[in-house]
């Protein structure tokens, strides 16, 4: 990576800030760029992103996981949980701009995690820990399940399958944010089984065109409802080969 790079991507996050109408610190930018350099680091090796343009990655990547903050705020002593954090997108980025939350990142694929657990080392967050295991697993702990009042998914599964994932593990008026991309409505329409089932409901929604014409996103804010019953989620791998 070159001092252009990093000057590129500091640029490109600051005016798609801009334009999406988002703040975006000093202290913010100085983390973010951490983490960007050190996402182009290990990239390679854990399979992080398939963006090498650091503008892309600063659109596509940071400011896409900042978008969530114009659906769902995230107020101090939140407890925030992100399924599928990978290159730390939204969960890290997040909770670099709302410090006051608690943040779990949950990552199975283990060189992903170690990523993770490196970013927050560097970044020196005390906010944010990495649970190495299974979503269906830590949706049927005590210690998570029915416990989180913000659970992200960034298009980790199609909407059905998300949503198994996610809500055992929002309390009961807490909230699912659902990252999807430009096929979001016909996947929520397929996803009315699955919200009965689990006790969610669709609170709100939210299209979003990235800057630079870099793409179309579509938020859902899924609201936890009622108690979703013992039997979800259930055994790993059974939510994706049999949707809801």
């Amino acid at each position: 990576m070159t001092g252009d790079d990093l000057g590129e991507f500091r640029e490109a996050l600051a005016s798609g800030a801009v334009d999406l109408g988002l703040d975006i610190s000093d202290a913010m930018l100085d983390a973010y760029s951490a983490h960007f350099t050190l996402l182009l680091a290990r990239r390679p090796a854990a399979g992080l992103t398939s963006l090498t343009d650091p503008s892309s990655i600063a659109i596509k990547h940071f400011l896409d996981s900042l978008s969530c903050l114009l659906l769902r705020d995230i107020g101090p002593g939140e407890r925030v949980a992100d399924i599928g954090s990978g290159g730390g997108f939204p969960g890290l980025v997040l909770a670099v701009a709302r410090p006051g939350a608690a943040y779990t990142l949950i990552e199975s694929n283990q060189k992903r995690a170690y990523f993770l657990e490196e970013a927050i080392n560097a970044l020196h967050l005390e906010n944010a820990t990495v649970l190495r295991e299974r979503a269906e697993r830590v949706g049927r702990d005590p210690a998570h399940r029915e416990r989180c009042d913000l659970v992200l998914t960034r298009a980790v599964a199609p909407l059905p399958v998300s949503l198994e994932y996610a809500l055992p593990l929002a309390r009961i008026g807490g909230h699912c944010l659902a990252m999807r991309g430009p096929q979001a409505q016909e996947d929520t329409e397929r996803s009315g089984r699955a919200l009965s089932e689990l006790r969610g409901r669709i609170a709100s929604t939210e299209d979003l065109s990235l800057p630079r014409s870099m793409g179309k996103r579509m938020l859902l804010l899924i609201e936890k409802v009622g108690v979703t019953p013992d039997r979800y989620p259930r055994r790993p791998g059974i939510p994706a080969k049999r949707p809801l």
